[in-house]
């Protein structure tokens, strides 16, 4: 059982690389037009939370090694991704940006990290971060849809990747398949709904 649940959690390993890594096509046409043009950054900022999140799950839990590292690319590539947001994005959009980051990837997982650490204690813990994780992995993955605005207006499915939603998908079943092979049956079912 043991290597079964390592193979499964490196094969999510993989295909979580692969989700934050489906964008950079994106930010690299960000980077050398200097504008973000049509594009939304709420996806990102929620991206980078859920994932500081996982790293502080998978750091409480034992043996969450798997978790924790992955999403430690992720918390890398989402930052980068929200800081290209901050430098080129209009001021609107900045300012709309700045805002999230400040009481979601801030605000929010301070709070998290605070309560879980002062007021949780035991097992407790671990099932109360986890439970914070599944329930923003449903923003997370449901994340891509704020595009859907910009999608419908310009006519044009370029806003809206094909890869991203595509890796969402298999992220979302193979580590469904790890928390129950895990036995973390609580993460399970709440995996199995997104």
């Amino acid at each position: 059982m043991e290597t079964s649940l390592l193979v499964i959690g490196v094969i999510g390993n993989i295909i979580s690389v692969l989700v934050f890594a489906s964008p950079i096509k994106t930010f690299w046409r960000i980077a050398r037009s200097r504008s973000t043009e049509d594009f939304e950054s709420a996806p990102y900022v929620v991206t980078l939370l859920g994932s500081a999140l996982w790293v502080y799950y998978g750091v409480t839990k034992p043996g969450g090694l798997l978790v924790a590292t992955v999403n430690g690319v992720g918390v890398v590539m989402e930052a980068v991704y929200v800081a290209l947001f901050l430098l080129f994005a209009a001021p609107p959009l900045r300012a709309k940006t700045a805002v999230l980051v400040a009481a979601l990837d801030v605000g929010f997982l301070g709070a998290v990290v605070l309560v879980t650490s002062l007021a949780v204690h035991g097992s407790l813990r671990v099932m109360v971060i986890g439970a914070v994780c599944a329930c923003l992995n449903v923003f997370m993955y449901g994340s891509p849809l704020a595009a859907m605005k910009t999608v419908i207006t310009t006519k044009s499915v370029e806003y809206m990747p094909f890869f991203l939603s595509f890796f969402l998908f298999l992220n979302g079943g193979i580590w469904t398949v790890y928390a129950i092979l895990d036995k973390d049956i609580f993460l399970g079912v709440c995996f199995s709904f997104l």
